[in-house]
């Protein structure tokens, strides 16, 4: 299945994205996409239920805002410098171990959403990663079973402000949490969506120039290490969400540096996971 939520923010209602790419609301079997629908089994509630009232849900026009996939999850982990290239364009060495850093969850967007430069940034920059949804707690799971703690994945862009993360005292948490800077979906394209989540090609421009282009083969940690790796630090919760690191061709990795200005416009997409779309806006207060 591929999840979806529709409608104005805060006021998106749980649908479905099917095979030949029309949506449906799918609103009378759950209330929404969240950390108790994962919990409660909710997605296999579902696919059961659609067997018998598929043909009666309305359907949901192209017109209609995508908003985020899932409801605001407790946390979002992110996997630093998960590819080789990008520890090397960075000018960090390739961790021997994932490198962890939190990302506030009220960053989260919807995939076609504006995103809204800082107060005070000057260099904003994109990022195409995996994100990896979890669908039931997990705490001290092995690598072997890891996999049976995954829902399912989508596309997150983890927009960094590099002067607040590189430049400014602290944790990279501060440039990674400003409004706007976590667009995810357009969909939750659960595990049998996707065949093998360590083959998919992935992508971004800005204004048509393709900058990343790689493959998830060439993660340095794989999905059963990290999430492995991640449960023995804290607890995963239902609906978490882990973005797996970025590739090669950031606008830090570029000589000079080029970041993001009002206007710019990314297209990103993974193989499986559809295409997002975000244009660059200029701050404004209470946006």
């Amino acid at each position: 299945m591929k999840l979806i939520r529709f409608g104005e923010p805060g006021n998106e209602k749980p649908g479905l994205e099917l095979t030949d790419g029309s949506r449906i609301d799918v609103s009378a079997c759950c209330k929404d996409y969240d950390e108790n629908f994962f919990a409660t089994g909710g997605m296999e509630e579902l696919e059961e239920w659609l067997k018998t009232n598929k043909e009666n849900c309305p359907v949901v026009g192209n017109n209609v805002r995508l908003g985020p996939p899932i409801v605001r999850p407790s946390k979002i982990v992110c996997v630093g410098l998960n590819y080789a290239k990008h520890a090397e364009e960075s000018g960090m060495a390739i961790p021997g171990e994932p490198v962890l850093f939190f990302k506030a969850t009220s960053s989260i967007t919807g995939p076609n959403d504006p995103v809204m430069l800082p107060k005070g940034g000057e260099k904003t920059d994109w990022e195409v990663e995996l994100a990896v949804v979890i669908g039931k707690k997990a705490s001290y799971v092995s690598k072997e079973e890891a996999m049976d703690f995954v829902a399912g994945y989508m596309i997150h862009n983890d927009i960094s402000e590099r002067a607040f993360q590189l430049e400014r005292e602290g944790q990279w948490v501060k440039g990674k949490s400003c409004d706007t800077f976590a667009p995810i979906g357009p969909f939750l394209a659960t595990k049998s969506e996707i065949a093998d989540p360590h083959k998919l090609d992935l992508w971004l421009t800005v204004n048509g120039e393709k900058l990343q282009h790689s493959n998830t083969s060439d993660f340095i940690f794989d999905i059963p290490h990290v999430v492995s790796y991640i449960s023995q630090f804290m607890t995963l919760l239902p609906g978490d969400i882990i973005s797996t690191g970025t590739p090669f061709g950031v606008g830090l990795g570029f000589n000079p540096p080029k970041y993001l200005k009002a206007g710019d416009v990314m297209e990103l997409g993974i193989e499986g996971l559809g295409v997002s779309r975000q244009e660059v806006i200029a701050f404004k207060k209470n946006a």
